[in-house]
């Protein structure tokens, strides 16, 4: 009998291990990640009582790859309009967070006498909590919808991006073996190049390629091709110095974009556990008893690090938000515990070479008993908030109360539309500069290179520089003229003399920028007069600017990549998934949009908006119908409203439970006598000289119009039952199969 390959036993014994501890901590309620990494300690060589893993490096390639899917995932579920969404409070309380628990992670391994890297590593590790571990706890605890559990989802949120964007730091750092600012500053840059480019590259590209094959898609094909391009990111995030994580997670949350999101995400859900499990059994591999022995005071000093370092820090952050002293506690408390990501920074410090082995079974206990704490914390915060309160300086109290709603007061008017403005242009000068810059670096490491090898001087530059500038055109004008006629610079020309200078002075400086790239390109290309550069680019930058065909390409351009950007949203609130974004709006005015769905009994189903007159009786109206895949916006009053459609009304408060309470009592009451009379039979009727049938056909016989019953067949004197002609007259002799209600079946019978 042929050996089983080790690493297939290891995989034996490891999943075998994690079965049953993720069922004895499902019975105990305990999260899975714990039982995970008990099931890996049980696997690994420091548990002499079981079978130990063989090949441990293969499970570590196992488990990076689980790392690769774990992020893939997170991208599934993250989408770039969250930020923009979750607010100015979690971005301070997530920034505080993060600074503060990186420098309290970095001076407490500095006070143990840790190597600067492994302290730096420390300071990533605890500087992020647990999602997945905070909204179990929440669930659990009937908390998911409270005000200040929001604003935690958005920090964590936040935190998920912080933490890939430190691992490039941190990737960065240890590969250059040194803290120079210079170094740093150039690895964010890099990391905000590549970021901006493979996302707007990616919505633009994938979505449409998605569409093209759409028919060509089954669950197989959806998911290999999924896969596919997550490590064929996972590859080029590698090639351009990044990490393998980083791609993954760039590639989940740019196909978190499209409209096939649920479902690569319902895909990959079963991947993901697997290798995931794989990759928190080999954090519990990790796991020392004597090690754990021997450093028992850095992780007792460690925990109370988290506990305290993420307690004052959240707290902190969330108070200088203009968030209320009782929900900035609450925050705090649900935020000290850390969790997976602390174990793939981990994993980055060992492959890198640059932790010591003692600091991953340190932090590995950490975790345990921070998240084990976690919804004792989280029990604890109202009491706390009660204690502090009461003990507080009444001086410092009222601070915190003004400070709270004055932070919650609007900013002027003229601040929001220069906000507005500003905010446009630097956005416009981020996104196309980087492009510019992409085209630009791509056109000379590649089309250059090839063109003067195939094709004679001059002609391979002039070539080159036409292809050059063509494909930079629409983003150069965009560039020189976004915003440049949007209603915020218009308000601010017409408001005030004053603004006028320094609009006139942004519109000039993107200009200049326009006018550098295409000099750029002329001076790499030709080697001819400065001035003589500086005139043709500034007549091709005109070109560009004053050209029609190059402004309905650019518009064309940004018109498909806002659809694919938009394509999810738009599709939910086709689907009426997620209200239009003028739902909100409504709420100043004291309306609402509110969703309800006809119930199938409505006795009313089947009439017209005019006939329900929903109006005059409610005061609500009926904005759109949607059916099944058919969504009918602003509905005529000749359309109508049938049983199980779903429909969207606006009115009051008041009006719509009113309607609510009048659409569930409209529906039809279903007595017990009622199975009895709406029984079907079958019979057979014969057809006899004195039956009015006889020489009649089914269409004039009255048998379907008068007595309700329906003709299923015709016995003929053969004995073969024939298919009811409607054309074909009864004869004598003939038996008819009727269908009906008993009541009518009787009546013809006795007709």
């Amino acid at each position: 009998m042929a050996e089983i390959e080790p690493l297939i036993a290891d995989l034996a014994l490891i999943l075998i291990c994690a079965g049953i501890m993720t069922l004895v901590f499902k019975k105990l309620k305990q999260p899975l990640v714990l039982g995970y990494i008990v099931a890996g300690f049980i696997a690994s060589p420091h548990f002499a009582l079981t079978p130990s893993v063989i090949d441990t490096a293969s499970i570590h390639t196992w488990s990076d790859i689980g790392v690769i899917f774990l992020l893939f995932a997170l991208g599934l579920e993250f989408s770039f309009k969250k930020i923009v969404k979750v607010g100015g409070p979690a971005v301070i309380a997530a920034l505080t967070i993060i600074f503060g628990m990186i420098f309290l992670g970095f001076t407490v391994g500095s006070s143990f006498g840790w190597s600067k890297m492994d302290a730096l590593f420390l300071g990533g590790m605890i500087s992020m909590s647990s999602t997945t571990i905070i909204y179990k706890a929440f669930e659990d605890l009937g908390l998911a919808k409270k005000q200040f559990a929001g604003l935690v989802m958005s920090i964590l949120i936040l935190e998920d991006i912080l933490a890939v964007v430190l691992m490039v730091v941190l990737s960065t750092v240890a590969v250059s073996n040194n803290f120079e600012g210079r170094e740093l500053l150039f690895s964010v840059g890099k990391l905000v190049f590549f970021l901006v480019l493979w996302i707007l590259v990616g919505i633009y590209l994938i979505p449409l390629l998605l569409r093209k094959a759409k028919k060509l898609m089954n669950d197989e094909t959806l998911l290999v091709v999924a896969l596919g391009l997550c490590f064929g990111m996972v590859v080029l995030a590698a090639k351009t110095g990044f990490s393998a994580a980083f791609g993954a997670f760039i590639m989940g949350s740019i196909l978190a974009e499209t409209i096939e999101a649920e479902h690569i995400e319902h895909l990959v859900k079963p991947v993901k556990d697997l290798f995931g499990a794989i990759f928190f059994v080999s954090v519990g591999m990790m796991v020392d008893p004597a090690m754990i022995a021997q450093y028992w005071l850095p992780i007792l000093v460690i925990t109370l690090t988290v506990i305290v370092g993420q307690l004052f820090f959240a707290t902190t952050g969330v108070l200088l938000s203009g968030q209320p002293l009782k929900t900035a506690m609450q925050c705090g408390f649900s935020l000290t515990q850390i969790g997976e990501f602390a174990f793939i920074i981990a994993t980055l410090g060992v492959s890198l070479g640059v932790t010591g082995s003692f600091l991953y079974p340190i932090v590995v206990a950490v975790s345990v008993i921070t998240i084990f704490l976690t919804p004792y914390m989280i029990r604890l915060a109202e009491p706390a908030y009660g204690f502090v309160y009461k003990h507080l300086p009444g001086r410092f109290r009222t601070f915190l109360d003004n400070y709270a709603a004055s932070s919650a007061s609007p900013t002027t008017s003229k601040e929001s539309e220069w906000k507005k403005y500003l905010g446009d242009i630097l956005k416009a000068l981020l996104i196309y500069g980087i492009l510019c810059v992409a085209i630009c670096g791509l056109s000379f490491g590649l089309l250059v290179p090839f063109a003067e090898k195939w094709i004679p001087a001059p002609w391979a530059h002039i070539l080159s520089a036409v292809v050059i500038l063509l494909s930079l055109a629409p983003f150069l004008r965009t560039l020189a003229i976004k915003g440049s006629h949007s209603e915020a610079f218009q308000t601010l020309w017409e408001g005030s003399r004053a603004n006028r200078a320094p609009l006139v002075a942004t519109v000039v400086l993107r200009y200049v920028l326009a006018l550098g790239f295409v000099f750029y390109v002329l001076a790499r290309l030709f080697h001819i007069s400065v001035v003589l550069i500086f005139l043709i680019a500034l007549v091709a930058v005109f070109a560009i600017i004053s050209s029609n065909f190059i402004k309905h390409n650019a518009q064309r351009i940004e018109r498909n990549f806002m659809t694919n950007f938009r394509s999810r949203e738009l599709r939910a609130e086709y689907l009426g998934e997620k209200k239009p974004e003028y739902a909100s709006r409504l709420l100043s005015k004291d309306m609402h949009l509110a969703d309800f769905d006809v119930p199938a009994e409505i006795e009313w189903g089947g009439k017209t908006l005019a006939e329900l007159n929903f109006g005059q009786r409610f005061g609500i109206h009926v904005v759109s119908i949607l059916r099944g895949g058919l969504r009918i916006n602003i509905p005529k009053a000749t359309d109508r409203v049938f049983p199980q459609d779903h429909i969207q009304v606006i009115g009051s408060d008041s009006d719509l439970e009113e309607f609510g309470k009048q659409l569930t009592q409209s529906t039809v009451k279903l007595e017990d006598d009622r199975y009895h009379s709406g029984e079907m039979l079958l019979r057979c009727v014969p057809v006899t000289g004195l039956s009015p049938f006889v020489g009649q056909t089914i269409r004039n016989s009255g048998i379907r119009e008068h007595w309700h019953c329906l003709v299923a067949g015709v016995e003929k004197e053969d004995g073969q039952l024939h298919t009811p002609d409607v054309t074909i007259p009864f004869e004598e002799g003939d038996i008819l199969w009727i269908v009906g209600e008993k009541e009518d079946v009787d009546k013809v019978m006795n007709a």
